[in-house]
């Protein structure tokens, strides 16, 4: 699945949108496999990666909003 991402980040959280269509300001990722995509999402420390797959199948684009904890 071809992927483009944009990942802004601040001191209190991460806001990462992925997307499946090429759009303005996101970073090409590469054409990636679904176990790369897959560690992508736990590399982002997400719990529930097998939701997140079918979110990012079904709609095209999934947006993550991730706490940064001290």
């Amino acid at each position: 699945m071809k992927l483009w991402m944009t990942d802004k980040q601040t001191p209190t959280h991460r806001l990462v949108r992925i997307n499946c269509e090429e759009q303005l300001g996101y970073q090409y990722l590469g054409d990636l496999s679904e176990s790369e995509i897959r560690e992508l999402l736990r590399s982002m420390k997400e719990e529930d990666v097998e939701k997140n797959m079918k979110l990012l199948q079904y709609y095209g684009y999934l947006h993550i909003f991730i706490i940064q904890k001290d």
